[in-house]
């Protein structure tokens, strides 16, 4: 598989560093293992929802751990006796450990999370601080370098 090389973006770009370690990882991660399978889908404006099938795990034996933009999902099987493994006759479901990474976006929490026939769903939703969001700027009728419309009226009277 060819790599992208982003040198050139990186090159007219400011403050868009992480996107391209973030793209760069992410081709890193795609020849590597799948194990659990899992969804992502949207179900609100700003409300996420990760699916990973985890069939034959109990939730005393899943980790998910919640850091500064990123989720860690790990799962480790108690070790069975020898008594237990030889009642098989196919052993097909894979009950191996894993580690699963996922990248969070800025202000993105983890709301919930819920194990239930043999899927863990985990809702994230994405909280945008109101000093964060867009806000208008008035524009003033002065003229450039006019700073007096600045200046406090009692400043002016003295």
């Amino acid at each position: 598989m060819s790599r992208f090389d982003f040198t050139p973006y990186r090159r007219s770009t400011i403050g868009f560093d992480r996107l391209f370690d973030l793209l760069e990882a992410s081709s890193r991660q795609a020849s590597g293992d799948n194990y659990p399978p899992f969804n992502l889908e949207r179900t609100a404006e700003d409300r996420y929802r990760i699916t990973l099938a985890v069939a034959g795990f109990k939730t005393d034996e899943i980790d998910i751990v919640a850091q500064q933009n990123l989720l860690l999902v790990s799962g480790k099987k108690a070790d069975e006796s020898a008594e237990q493994r030889s009642a098989f006759l196919h052993l097909g479901i894979a009950n191996r450990s894993f580690e699963r990474r996922f990248e969070l976006a800025d202000f993105v929490r983890v709301e919930n999370a819920a194990l239930a026939d043999g899927l863990l769903t985990i809702d994230l939703v994405r909280e945008v601080p109101d000093t964060m969001k867009p806000r208008k700027i008035a524009i003033s009728g002065g003229q450039p370098g006019d700073h007096s419309i600045l200046t406090h009226p009692t400043a002016e009277a003295a």
